[in-house]
């Protein structure tokens, strides 16, 4: 009796973990479809075809879309269903205003604590960066999350746990979308990325007030940037 209740522990073992697993892949590639906008604020997630596109059944396909309410990228809406966040340009805007003030926050904590060997990773990581959009003749600037994200390694940099909790959990993938989707113009990636470079060689040269000041900056031209987009009448009145 003992050894079939082990036997069935341990079906259920294996088949809870790949559910884990066909979960977890189509999670990622699912932020990847919204943070692209492949999947466009506001759209209703729809079940069935997104069953048949990414080929899962419904079981690890419900677990990943409660992942990605988790995330933020998905609100379920009473009597209508889950959709795709789409945040007002008001609520939008706030957020930027956050990031000005925390990343800029970590920015300072970052040039006192980053080593020199992350230092120099980062830097790679930006050479990668201009590579990428070089390849797409500078028409976005598409990173990829953790790691490979600027602003990601500089909050993780800045060895404040409270900073990254905001900016590296709760925000970070609803940042990353409004950051990519409004950086798909002719020139916001490559002035992005020389911003990323003099905001790195502030942080190298152990100048905290300097990084931080680069960094408010960097996110004041996006911020300002979105607000043009959203309203162009902005742009016209300040010219």
């Amino acid at each position: 009796m003992t050894e079939v209740a082990d036997i069935n522990a341990g079906a259920n073992h294996d088949s809870n973990s790949e559910l884990r697993t066909l979960a977890d892949k189509v999670c990622e590639q699912l932020v990847t479809a919204i943070v692209r906008g492949d999947i466009p604020p506001g759209q209703k997630i729809s079940e069935p075809e997104l069953a048949r596109t990414y080929g899962i059944s419904r079981g690890p396909l419900r677990e990943a879309i409660r992942r990605l309410e988790g995330l933020r990228l998905v609100v379920r809406i009473p009597h209508v269903g889950a959709r795709v966040v789409s945040l007002s340009p008001e609520e939008l805007v706030e957020i930027y205003r956050v990031r000005e003030a925390l990343e800029g926050m970590a920015c300072r904590l970052a040039a006192d604590n980053m080593s020199t060997a992350e230092i120099n990773s980062l830097r790679e990581l930006l050479y990668q960066h201009e590579r990428n959009i070089e390849q797409i003749d500078g028409r976005s600037y598409f990173q990829k999350e953790g790691d490979l994200d600027f602003h990601y390694r500089i909050v993780q940099s800045s060895k404040n746990s409270k900073l990254f909790e905001l900016l590296g959990g709760e925000l970070y993938h609803l940042v990353r979308m409004y950051r990519y989707q409004f950086s798909v113009s002719k020139s916001r990636p490559q002035r992005a990325l020389k911003e990323h470079h003099r905001i790195l060689d502030a942080i190298e040269e152990r100048d905290g007030e300097l990084a931080e000041l680069l960094m408010r900056r960097h996110i004041s031209r996006a911020r300002r940037n979105i607000e043009d987009r959203l309203n162009p009448t902005n742009k016209e009145e300040r010219e």
